[in-house]
This record gives structure tokens, C-alpha cells and sequence, in this order.
């Protein structure tokens, strides 16, 4: 009861939100934190830690991009497209990847992603360096106008709510425990006689996919599709987004989605500008001496003692 009543809140002061602030910030931390929470599926609920995922918000945008720019498609179309083939990028690198663990997975995201961030870069289907621009919001199902930003934003808000149900739904399916089994102890559930492999790629795809989600909503927010989309850089920070939240929690990658957002906006017309980076880099160190569970894990480690 506590929850559903809890998520009721949090919906009613989604709503509301774009009337007290801008809607474009607000619609850049839901795009993100879909990304985080996505991640957090493949790392906090399977145990697998992508250094390379990144490439999948990128493949997303520059796809979505490209055939709305190109041919013209409508946005779910174009979603549609984008979303698909970040799909397929991900089934391919996860059939490379997953058969590595730990270090040696990271690794192989890794160098898969720099692979396709070089591809980005030298195809001229995707605008080099310049990324493509001017990327066109246009008309929902061919009615509904997206260049109004309030009509954007709950359009967002619609995807990443769907989005955020179908992981809801997957780390409560058996399919989500049979993933935290393989997380907590891998030999004993292959002892159990679990295709190990074959829910890691599962999981890897479907992490894979909503993140392409996000990626080619983003693509539509800010009308652009760039290399800093498929940067390492991108992937380094959706990874502290999720430390900073609580990895492993279903909240805690949109905390820490909107913290590093909300940082990152706050201090890009300051003084501290050029130092954005390093301010993140000690923020995330802070993080891992201080709040080993993250601020969502940390919250329920204080309600469940007073609780208890």
C-alpha cells in the first residue's frame, strides 16, 4: 500500500511539474533516467557491469534521427526504428559479450562501443562531428503537434513511464529471479540446470533496448543526435548515475539521473564550468566512501531499521 501510494505521489507531482519548472530540464531527466534505470536492469539486477552502453542511447538517437530527417516518418515510427535497432546492435554484442565475466565483460562492452562510436564518426550518414541537427519533433500518430514543449514533456513522461513499467515487470517476473540468482551465486544456478547465458543475453538485450528508448526520445527532446551520445564519457556517467542512486533499487537510478542532471544544469552558467567534471568525479567518489548502497539504499537501510 505504501508504495502504490507513494508512486501515486510521484506521478501527481510528475504532472504538475512542467508548470513550475522548465519543461525541456524536466524532460532531460526523465530521458536519463530511463537510460539509468535501464542500465540498472543489466547491472544491479543481473550483475553485469557494461562499460559500454552508451552506444545503445546513441544508435537510438542517430537512428530515430536519421530516418525522421530522411524519410520523414512520423515520431512513433521513428521511436519504432530506433528502438529496433538498438535491439539488434544489442543482441549482436551480447552474443560477443556475455560469455566474459566481470573485468572481462566490461572490457568487451567497452572496446565494442568505441567501435561504434568510430563508426558514427566517420559514416556520413550521421553528420561526423557536427551529429545530425535540426531533427524534426513532428506529429504524433499524425494529430498531436510535439514542437510545443508541455506537449512534449507528457509525451516523454508517457514513454518513460511505460518504460519504467516493463523493467517494474521484469525484476518481478521469474525471469528477474532467476537473474538475481545468477547475480548472487552463477555456478549454483547453472547447477540448477538455468541456460546461464542465455538470460544474460536476455537481460543484456532488454536493457539494450530501453536504452535505444531513451536515446531516440532524447534524440526528439533536443532535436539532435551527436557523438556525445556514444561517448565512453556517456557511459561512465550513466554508471555513476546509477552508484549515486542505489544500485540494485528501483528508484534509485531516476534519483540519481535527476541529481547529476540537475547538477550538471545548475553549474554549466557558473563559475564552475569548466570544472563540471571533476566536480562529478569527486561526487561519485564521496558516493562510493560514504553512501556504499546509494541514496536510495542508504534511505532504506534508516527505514527498515527504525521500522524494525
Amino acid at each position: 500500500m505504501y508504495n502504490k501510494k507513494l508512486n501515486l505521489v510521484l506521478l501527481g507531482l510528475a504532472l504538475v511539474a512542467p508548470f513550475v519548472l522548465y519543461p525541456v530540464f524536466l524532460m532531460k531527466v526523465l530521458c536519463f533516467a530511463l537510460f539509468a534505470c535501464a542500465f540498472n536492469l543489466l547491472l544491479g539486477f543481473a550483475g553485469m557491469l557494461s562499460f559500454g552502453h552508451a552506444v545503445f542511447l546513441g544508435t537510438g538517437a542517430y537512428v530515430t534521427g536519421y530516418v525522421m530527417t530522411t524519410y520523414g516518418l512520423t515520431p512513433e515510427l521513428g521511436i519504432l526504428a530506433g528502438v529496433v535497432m538498438s535491439a539488434l546492435v544489442g543482441l549482436v554484442y551480447g552474443k560477443l559479450a556475455v560469455r566474459r565475466e566481470g573485468i572481462y565483460f566490461a572490457m568487451v562492452t567497452l572496446a565494442l562501443a568505441q567501435l561504434a562510436f568510430f563508426f558514427f564518426l566517420q559514416t556520413p550518414l550521421t553528420g561526423g562531428e557536427d551529429g545530425l541537427q535540426g531533427i524534426p519533433r513532428g506529429k504524433l500518430f499524425g494529430l498531436i503537434d510535439l514542437t510545443d514543449n508541455m506537449t512534449m514533456y507528457y509525451f516523454v513522461l508517457a514513454v518513460f513511464i511505460i518504460g519504467f513499467l516493463t523493467i517494474y515487470r521484469t525484476i518481478h517476473s521469474p525471469f528477474g529471479q532467476v537473474m538475481k540468482a545468477i547475480r548472487e551465486n552463477e555456478p549454483r544456478a547453472i547447477s540448477l540446470g538455468y541456460k546461464v547465458n542465455q538470460y544474460k543475453l536476455m537481460a543484456f538485450v532488454i536493457s539494450a533496448t530501453l536504452a535505444g528508448l531513451a536515446g531516440s526520445t532524447k534524440a526528439l527532446v533536443f532535436q539532435l543526435a551527436s557523438l556525445t551520445d556514444v561517448h565512453w564519457f556517456m557511459s561512465g556517467e550513466v554508471v555513476l548515475m546509477t552508484l549515486l542512486g542505489g544500485m540494485g533499487t528501483i528508484w534509485g537510478p531516476v534519483l540519481g539521473a535527476a541529481a547529476i542532471v540537475s547538477m550538471q544544469n545548475f553549474l554549466a552558467s557558473g563559475p564552475l564550468a569548466n570544472y563540471i567534471h571533476v566536480l562529478m568525479g569527486v561526487v561519485f567518489v564521496i558516493c562510493v566512501l560514504a553512501f556504499r548502497n546509494g541514496l536510495v539504499g542508504e534511505l532504506q537501510k534508516v527505514i527498515r531499521k527504525n521500522s524494525g
